[in-house]
């Protein structure tokens, strides 16, 4: 059973093994509300697991600690398990799928653990722990579905009260559930008036749609930049602790995660993955009633691959009003692009690509388009240029 007496004594436990990370005030984020940062990004290892992990292993006994644990992860839970088990003297295996990120594979290895590359899926992954656990007698660490895993993550509830005692609010990310359903017990057990808002990836809405239709459903299938949250079905107890202490969970899509990670990276100068940056969508795009409040949002982690770091920001860019490109029907003769190129630079855009094509057929004969990606400031200023464009007799075809 999860108690608030099991959350304090992983308090206890972890004291001397993870970082009590700072909450950071975040006034840009949403104007209209007092927006506070809980930086798990800079948690050891780079998320929240290792309190999970940690607590998990330090509650095993003296056998199960000489047999071996083993975790299937590819991420930040096989990152926190590797720590955790380095740091209590146990052997750790942790299954990955071999399409897993190189970087997270080094970095698992970094941590002490064996890896074991499976071919396939997390899925596939999965289902070679168990074999192996089965088989070896390791002991098996649930990345959500687990009362110590739950508790230890909780401690991050009892450190949002020591440090910001009069919050209305706090924003929490949603994969399995373990994050929150700690977050949420140890909050709503010391201070039930606090509401415990939770988020999830639009790709990957296991617990949204499990908790609105009262019972646990398996999504058949994920798509999210968000990976760390991208999970098909959340666990028994997990379900249970969001049914029952969740106020309400919200989903935002990818081109919101991808604004809320530039505007995280920009205005607070915080590095965070998709799956971390989710409770700032939320917040940024007023999923949830923030509006007055004093609210935190939880950021879970910040180990974003960076080989898509710079698709991530084009997609920040264009969600924000930062980059647009259009299409300007021309007729082709003289003057005609510096034409354009003028009223652009007049109103402060930037040209960063253009591309001049004929026109096609069903077009006059002396048409042609113009495609040019501009840099602007907001929505605001991309209405500016394209009214002053149109006001000077340019046929402006589309935005995107």
């Amino acid at each position: 059973m999860l108690t608030l007496d099991k959350i304090y004594h992983a308090k206890y436990i972890l004291k001397q093994v993870i970082r009590q990370t700072d909450i950071i005030h975040a006034p840009n984020i949403n104007p209209q509300s007092e927006i506070y940062l809980k930086t798990e990004n800079l948690q050891i290892t780079g998320s929240f697991k290792v309190r999970g992990a940690y607590y998990r292993m330090s509650q095993l006994t003296d056998e199960e600690k000489a047999r071996g644990v083993i975790a299937c992860s590819a991420g930040n839970h096989a990152q926190g398990v590797a720590l955790a088990a380095a740091k209590n003297g146990i052997k750790s295996i942790i299954c990955l799928p071999d399409g897993a990120p190189i970087s997270k594979v080094e970095a698992t290895k970094s941590y002490g653990a064996e890896v074991c590359l499976v071919k396939g899926v997390y899925d596939d992954a999965y289902a070679e722990a168990l074999r192996q656990r089965d088989e070896c007698g390791y002991t098996f660490i649930h990345p959500f579905d687990d009362e110590n895993v739950i508790a230890g993550q909780g401690t991050i509830g009892l450190e949002l009260i020591e440090q910001l005692p009069d919050m209305d609010a706090v924003i929490v990310p949603i994969g399995g559930g373990g994050l929150i359903s700690g977050v949420a017990f140890a909050l709503k057990s010391l201070n039930p008036k606090i509401k415990v808002y939770g988020v999830q990836a639009s790709g990957a809405p296991s617990m949204f749609n499990s908790v609105h239709d009262g019972e646990i459903e398996r999504l058949d299938s994920v798509s999210t930049i968000a990976d760390g949250i991208a999970v098909k079905e959340p666990g028994e107890n997990t379900f249970k602790y969001c049914s029952e202490y969740v106020d309400e969970i919200v989903t935002v899509t990818d081109d919101e995660i991808s604004a809320a990670i530039l505007a995280l990276m920009e205005k607070q100068k915080l590095v965070t993955e998709g799956a971390g940056a989710v409770s700032v969508a939320a917040a940024m795009f007023n999923k949830v009633p923030v509006k007055g409040k004093k609210v935190v949002c939880l950021l879970s982690g910040g180990n974003i691959d960076v080989t898509i770091l710079s698709r991530v920001i084009k997609r920040g860019l264009l969600m924000s009003g930062r980059s647009y490109s259009m299409i300007i029907e021309l007729i082709d003769k003289p003057g005609q692009l510096q034409d354009v190129s003028r009223i652009i630079a007049e109103l402060g855009g930037n040209v960063t690509s253009i591309h001049h094509e004929r026109a096609n057929e069903g077009s006059a004969v002396n048409g042609c388009y113009l495609r040019i990606v501009l840099e602007t400031r907001n929505y605001e200023h991309i209405e500016q240029i394209k009214k002053a464009l149109i006001d000077n007799g340019f046929k402006v075809l589309n935005n995107n």
